[in-house]
């Protein structure tokens, strides 16, 4: 009975231990590091390791531009589009607002009903000022502010492996996706389903 209780108490122990420990620490090349707080479209906030263990596209966007913010969202569903209904599901896609003064999670929640966005793949987020800055930092994205309250910027769509690790990026936007980057989406997935 002692061995048998000891047994019990040990695999418990064991089990316990397990499930407490922590996830390994995120490459030092992950842009999943930063601190920062996001807000998404629905008024829940996440940190950027919150989403780690997927691969997803990322952008920088606001929500009162016109030209060019639409069709990096027609870049997000061309690809989504692309892929198969497996590929899909094991892909996240991030925008995040360079303008916080404005894109409040209503404002967000507009542009996600405006355009039929799948709210269980696709994140509309924001965060301070600081937190924008640091995160086009490290996504290599230039903006900037104008007189008349629009931005100039750099319009990119980044893959991200699930590990927060740029592989690769595109500047080719619309609806048809830039073939290479689609091949490259497709490789990262299918890398990210093996683990």
């Amino acid at each position: 009975m002692k061995k048998l209780l000891f047994a019990c108490l040990l695999s418990f122990t064991l089990f316990g231990h397990a499930a407490t420990q922590k996830p390994a620490p995120l490459p030092t090349d992950s842009v999943m590091q930063i601190s920062d707080t996001f807000t998404n479209q629905d008024g829940r906030d996440f940190k950027l390791s919150d989403r780690r263990g997927k691969p997803q596209l990322v952008a920088l966007f606001y929500t009162s531009c016109k030209y060019i913010c639409p069709l990096i969202i027609d870049s997000g569903k061309g690809i989504d589009n692309a892929l198969t209904p497996a590929e899909r599901k094991n892909l996240s896609i991030l925008l995040i607002s360079m303008d916080p003064a404005r894109d409040t999670p209503e404002a967000l929640m507009f542009i996600v009903n405006k355009r039929k966005l799948d709210t269980t793949r696709w994140t509309l987020s924001r965060t301070d000022e600081k937190g924008v800055r640091t995160i086009a930092a490290l996504l290599g994205i230039r903006y900037r502010l104008l007189a008349d309250g629009e931005f100039n910027h750099t319009s990119a769509l980044i893959l991200l492996d699930a590990e927060g690790r740029i592989v690769a990026r595109t500047e080719t936007l619309g609806s048809k996706p830039d073939p290479v980057f689609l091949a490259t989406v497709k490789k990262t997935l299918a890398s990210s389903a093996k683990r």
